[in-house]
């Protein structure tokens, strides 16, 4: 039995005062000993965490408790550990950069479409099946037949619409890894004239746990230690390329070469032989990084002290509901 979870949410909600509420969530994290990412802005909040089980269960209670919050819905996987060094909380101007800071999906966003129904409706010709991912995560995995956009990062997405050849209103729906990102994606294409636009309501992760993850292919990149996770449990198969060989693979890594940092399709074989590095030049580089088979690269904790990160006073949970 794993004694973690891994929690995965979102919630576009109007926050106040950002920075109180920073400093309430990184209160809260210290206090749970949970680990991970937490961005704050003006429109709401998004979190990657690790913990165990019990303190991420009486985490998400207090979140729910929050009249702000309460509509969140969580995505859990139990994990045998932690799966970040550290607790960081921020405050950004968008939970996730997109530079459409003017769409508010609280009043604009595409219509959810639950996972069961996607399965009964991603095989449709007159359906477009979108991945509003950057290119690393679905170079990964991605469901068949989805088109996919050959971006770096997301805020790269409104300037690709145009490219996008097909009637207005073609039937589209949107997927990412938890949601988040589709929320303004499904808006700016409703904005920009498409009229049938659904999302795949909790991403890929929510999709995997309600119905088992058909007709995904390869891996779901995530932004913590595991690097990919393991989707479909009906129809598996490999949707990655390994960047130096071609090989058919579904490992990703981060180059070994810090300077590089790749996110990449490697195959054991070339992992192995180039240390984890993507190329013989990043192989020997100076500053290469021991390379362990993960992939994976946590910061160095040198001196780390969540505390210090504790700015503002005053009462924070001003906004909570009575109990």
């Amino acid at each position: 039995m794993k004694d973690f979870l891994i929690i995965l949410y979102y919630c576009y909600t109007p926050i106040e005062d950002p920075e109180a509420t920073r400093e309430d969530q990184l209160r809260l994290c210290i206090e749970k000993g949970l680990r991970g990412r937490v961005i704050v802005a003006s429109e709401g909040i998004n979190g990657t965490l690790s913990g165990l089980a019990q303190d991420c269960l009486e985490y998400m209670e207090y979140m729910r408790g929050d009249i702000r919050f309460a509509s969140i819905d969580f995505k859990s996987e139990p994990h045998d550990g932690h799966a970040f060094e550290k607790i960081n909380v921020r405050v950004k101007p968008e939970i996730v950069h997109s530079g459409l800071r003017h769409i508010n999906p609280t009043q604009k966003t595409g219509a959810y479409l639950e996972p069961k129904d996607l399965s009964r409706l991603k095989e449709s010709k007159d359906v477009v099946l979108l991945d509003v991912r950057s290119r690393y995560e679905h170079s990964i995995g991605r469901f068949r037949n989805a088109l996919t956009l050959d971006i770096d990062h997301f805020r790269e997405f409104p300037e690709k619409v145009d490219s996008l050849r097909f009637p207005k209103d073609k039937v589209i729906v949107t997927y990412c890894t938890g949601g988040v990102k589709c929320e303004k994606a499904s808006a700016y294409l409703l904005e920009k004239g498409f009229s049938n636009v659904y999302q795949l309501h909790g991403g890929i992760i929510k999709y995997s746990h309600e119905t088992g993850g058909e007709d995904f292919e390869g891996k779901c990149y995530v932004f913590d230690n595991r690097v990919a996770v393991d989707v479909n449990r009906i129809n598996p198969g490999t949707a990655g390329h390994c960047y130096v060989c071609d090989c058919d693979c579904n490992r990703m890594v981060n180059c070994a070469n810090p300077e590089c940092n790749r996110h990449i399709p490697l195959c054991e074989g070339c992992a192995k032989s180039l240390l984890g590095a993507c190329s013989e030049t990043c192989r020997n580089h100076p500053r290469l990084r021991p390379y362990d088979g993960t992939g994976y690269y946590a910061k160095q904790r040198k001196g780390y002290d969540p505390h210090k990160m504790m700015r503002v006073s005053g009462n924070a949970k001003k906004n909570r509901s009575e109990v």
